[in-house]
């Protein structure tokens, strides 16, 4: 979709992490949003900041688990807005935990809000996209689906499953008109889940600023890329090492002080609760 402005997106876990930081790269390229999240005030504070950058953009308090609560975003949007021609998937939910510990239903939260509900809302967009023959669905994943985590095991697990729901969608859509992109950043410093932990990132494995995650998701619309990697320094060499010899893949994130990282983080935790 080479012409965005005009055009109306519907960006889920808008208010906070890098929500708005997405929401201002659209806006930039003169895309209209609906914002979605369940926190109402920090959603209509994007909403008067995009406001102020020439876009029109409407606050809807969302819960992505709710089958009516989904039906109503989209309804309000399309209503205010007009046809969505633009979903982010974006709202989405980590627990640090060493998987023997977690609450079942904490599993399960986790599955529904970013694997099931990214799907039933691009369910719910994709015949207009279809009829109209324009869209772009973006699928906001993670380097932990590229390469699973220890102690993020869930977590790795729904973002893997957005990759792979992402490359299989893009081949059924071929020559419709309408676009499926992922986005796998690493660590984002400033605003996300890992600037919530209050530490720095393994120095080997780096972060990056959330303005270039943004950046990525303009890019992804306006190329119709399959997938960008959104990491301070060259990734795959390490995920092809990791497909050849998942073993080696293993040692060297672990060398890397990731997993160690987060055994700390999950051991802090338990001697919290």
């Amino acid at each position: 979709m080479k012409e965005l402005r005009g055009r109306t997106a519907v960006l889920t876990g808008g208010s906070r992490g890098i929500g708005p930081y997405i929401a201002r790269a659209l806006a930039g390229e003169g895309v209209n949003l609906a914002l979605a999240a369940r926190s109402a005030g920090e959603l209509e504070k994007v909403a008067q900041e995009l406001a102020g950058l020439g876009v029109r953009a409407v606050a809807i308090p969302t819960d992505v688990t709710d089958a009516a609560a989904r039906r109503a975003l989209v309804e309000r949007a399309e209503a205010e807005l007009g046809p969505v021609d633009i979903l982010v998937n974006n709202a989405g939910i980590e627990e640090v935990s060493r998987f023997a510990r977690q609450a079942p239903e904490g599993i399960v939260k986790i599955i529904e809000t970013n694997v099931i509900a990214s799907m039933l809302l691009a369910r719910q967009v994709l015949p207009g996209m279809l009829e109209r023959r324009r869209g772009h669905i973006i699928n906001m994943a993670s380097l932990a689906g590229k390469k699973g985590m220890g102690f993020i095991s869930v977590y790795s697990a729904t973002k893997a499953a957005l990759i792979e729901w992402t490359a299989a969608l893009r081949a059924e859509l071929e020559g419709s008109g309408v676009g499926v992109s992922v986005i796998c950043p690493g660590f984002v410093s400033q605003a996300g889940m890992f600037a919530g932990y209050g530490r720095p990132a393994p120095r080997l494995a780096g972060t990056v600023r959330p303005e270039r995650v943004g950046s990525a998701v303009v890019r992804a619309i306006r190329n119709d890329l399959q997938e960008v990697l959104v990491s301070p320094s060259p990734i795959r060499p390490l995920l092809a090492l990791n497909t050849l010899a998942p073993g080696l893949g293993n040692a060297v994130v672990k060398r890397m002080g990731i997993v160690g990282m987060f055994r700390g983080l999950a051991e802090e935790r338990e001697a919290a609760s």
